[in-house]
């Protein structure tokens, strides 16, 4: 992000309709959403990551409209923000369950990977250079499975596994981050 300019910022990203203003607010508020889970699991008081689906994408909106000295600070507080909530949260939390945006009930433990993917997906994403080629392959093993697991599981295990065993064309998944 750095080393982006604040036109750069305007500039369109791998996700349609998004620009790159888009992408880092998104990034912004998804660290604001899992604080709000490391504090349930502090605290056992639920704290969703959003209220709704229209309340996450509105934030998304309003950030991609800040000037970019602000979008760069939000970003830049919310991580180290996250950063040290997640140090900070006592041995026996990490077991408490709290609840993802998709409605998956998961261990705090989680929330960890939750974040890496966020950013390095995103970093992606963001049309800067960086592929999925140039993150370490146990990373991309790990969000493969990841992609495979959920879209399994949300109803399309037959076109995967047709696909992943050689049998049929890649199935249309759609984004699923």
């Amino acid at each position: 992000m750095d080393g982006l300019s604040d036109g750069d910022l305007d500039a369109p990203t791998l996700l349609p309709g998004w620009t790159r203003r888009h992408v880092v607010a998104h990034v912004h508020y998804n660290a604001e959403a899992l604080r709000r889970l490391v504090h349930w699991a502090r605290t056992g008081q639920e704290s969703r990551m959003y209220a709704d689906q229209d309340q996450r994408d509105a934030e998304i909106e309003q950030g991609a409209r800040l000037p970019a000295p602000q979008l760069r600070e939000l970003v830049r507080t919310s991580a180290a923000a996250f950063a040290a909530d997640f140090e900070a949260m006592p041995a026996a939390a990490w077991s408490s369950e709290v609840v993802t945006a998709q409605g998956r009930v998961v261990p705090a433990t989680a929330l960890a990977w939750m974040r890496t993917r966020e950013v390095v997906v995103h970093a992606v994403d963001l049309g800067v250079g960086i592929t999925f080629a140039d993150l370490p392959d146990d990373l991309n093993t790990k969000l493969a499975l990841d992609v495979v697991k959920q879209r399994a599981s949300g109803g399309e295990a037959a076109a995967l596994a047709a696909w992943l065993t050689g049998r049929a064309a890649p199935p249309a998944l759609g984004r699923w981050l």
